[in-house]
């Protein structure tokens, strides 16, 4: 049997600070019934401090991850951090992480796929696996999205969250791990979902500070249609592929953008409430984050041998799924 890229230990970290829809409310024009019925979150939790970067909660969680599967940070051959809130614009914060936890002989990069980067991480670190270059690679999904929302504009300071989550991958010979993955690209969707400055095409300036346009610009109904559609049809597309039925599906590991697109997809997969992972309401979208720290809150229910479909979707447009049989538990 081909060796396969199993996860073999997950960890989460998530910030002390909870920013619910109550304080949102003194803030900008909203209420907690608007926010609820149209996202489905009810608070998210934000990195407060100084020189606070995403590297912070991405060390966190993969020092929980070496602590969890008892390795040492030494024993790391490759660390991919998908965020697309970097503590800078380069080094690399893969880069800074692996300083921070100790992780001498790893090398590793950045991923920026938007929300679907945990998926463009998840199976570009497992290739690397399948074909004998790592025996130990870590993928972190993290992102500090309160560094760059605007708190005064109500469609957007609602939706994110901060958070990070880290996988451990290692090579597996049952045929459990990444099974197949489907990823997909349409640059012509950078127009609904974008952040206008601060890249080498508007570097930052005094007016473009001035003009707000740090922050994320999203055209809320455009992104909603063409999420709902996506997100829907890749997985529901993984499962044909790999002739899978929604009693073969343990669980859907959905991106937590909004509750409505998360239904949708859920619907199209032909599975009830009771097989979907859902902590939008505590945790908002944690962009990068949000499936890894879905994983680690499920980890005590998930079983050796479950059959697991991750799907998300995000800026770019980017979008994906992929199937995997999980690799431990009773």
């Amino acid at each position: 049997m081909k060796t396969t890229a199993a996860i073999t230990a997950v960890q989460g970290h998530l910030p002390e600070f909870v920013l619910t829809n109550a304080i949102l409310e003194t803030m900008v024009d909203t209420n907690d019934a608007w926010i609820t019925e149209r996202t489905g979150i009810k608070e998210r939790r934000i990195l407060k401090g100084k020189d606070q970067g995403v590297s912070v909660m991405a060390a966190e969680a993969v020092k929980g991850l070496c602590a969890k599967r008892g390795i040492d940070p030494m024993e790391i051959d490759l660390l991919i951090c998908c965020t697309v809130t970097p503590d800078m614009q380069f080094p690399a914060t893969a880069n800074i992480v692996c300083d921070k936890v100790g992780a001498r002989n790893a090398w590793g990069f950045d991923i920026n796929a938007a929300c679907s980067g945990f998926l463009y991480g998840l199976t570009t670190g497992s290739q690397f696996i399948e074909t004998g270059r790592c025996k130990k690679v870590v993928v972190v999904g993290c992102d500090k999205m309160s560094s760059i929302i605007d708190y005064t504009d109500r469609a957007t300071c609602i939706i994110f969250g901060d958070g990070a989550g880290a996988v451990l991958l290692e090579p597996n010979n049952e045929g459990l791990g990444v099974v197949d993955s489907i990823l997909r690209s349409d640059g012509s969707g950078c127009q609904y979902l974008h952040q206008k400055a601060g890249g080498s095409r508007r570097p930052a300036t005094k007016e473009t500070v001035e003009a707000r346009e740090h922050f994320v610009y999203q055209e809320g109904k455009a992104v909603f249609k063409f999420a709902v559609t996506n997100m829907a049809d890749v997985s529901a597309e993984i499962m044909e592929r790999n002739h899978l039925t929604s009693d073969d599906v343990a669980w859907l590991v959905p991106h937590q953008a909004n509750k409505r697109i998360i239904d949708a997809t859920a619907h199209r997969m032909g599975l009830d409430d009771s097989k979907v992972m859902l902590n939008i309401h505590k945790y908002g979208n944690t962009t990068s984050g949000t499936l890894p720290l879905c994983l680690w809150e499920w980890e005590s229910r998930l079983k050796k041998g479950d059959n697991l479909i991750l799907s998300a979707f995000g800026g770019g447009f980017t979008w994906g799924a992929i199937y995997l049989k999980w690799a431990y538990g009773s």
